[in-house]
């Protein structure tokens, strides 16, 4: 069975070593929701995620230390994010289409999102951005596919995390590490939709 999910994907790092991967997903087949993945620097891997059956699905999919369930919502126009949770409170600056924006936008959304073309376009994004894929297995024998339509810089980032400030923005880096897949380098958000392949 196969789920997909249409929504983008906001990948930030922050001075104070946090790293933080933000889905703000409008169609889903449980409506839209909001969820964070937060890495720490000591390689702590937590899910921020608004009901259990978000959490389970997640944490099944992807790898993390800890889960927590809490109200959580992602609200503002396309350029100004706010992220609020009982533990995550993070507002971002969204600028610019980024060249690999302009380039996405070429391709038909319909190809863009079809797990054939994100097959294929894999070796290609391995290269462009180190660290991302397009395609590949997850948890407990899920096979997943992005694909990506539009891309855009992140440009601003304010926010704490358990009432921690989190600095300025930063690169996402290292790694985070919740997948097979990683965020890009550069703090960007990505128009996406996520197939799942569920077992």
């Amino acid at each position: 069975m196969r789920q997909r999910f249409h929504g983008r994907i906001a990948g930030v790092g922050s001075a104070s070593g946090v790293r933080v991967v933000v889905g703000r997903w409008d169609r889903t087949p449980w409506g839209p929701f909001s969820d964070a993945m937060v890495a720490l620097p000591s390689g702590h891997r937590l899910l921020l995620a608004p009901t259990e059956r978000v959490a389970e699905f997640i944490a099944s999919t992807y790898t993390f230390d800890e889960v927590r369930v809490e109200a959580f919502e992602t609200t503002g126009p396309p350029g100004a994010w706010s992220v609020r949770s009982a533990s995550l409170e993070l507002d971002l600056a969204v600028g610019a289409r980024t060249p690999l924006g302009r380039l996405l936008a070429l391709v038909p959304d319909a190809v863009a999102t079809a797990p054939l073309f994100c097959a294929a376009v894999d070796p290609v994004a391995r290269v462009v951005m180190r660290g991302v894929r397009t395609r590949g297995s997850a948890g407990h024998g899920r096979r997943e596919w992005y694909g990506a339509t539009d891309h855009h810089a992140v440009t601003a980032l304010t926010g704490r995390l358990e009432g921690r400030d989190l600095g300025a923005l930063a690169e996402v880096h290292p790694a985070p590490d919740f997948g097979f897949s990683s965020t890009p380098r550069r703090p960007s958000v990505t128009s996406v939709v996520t197939t799942v392949e569920v077992p």
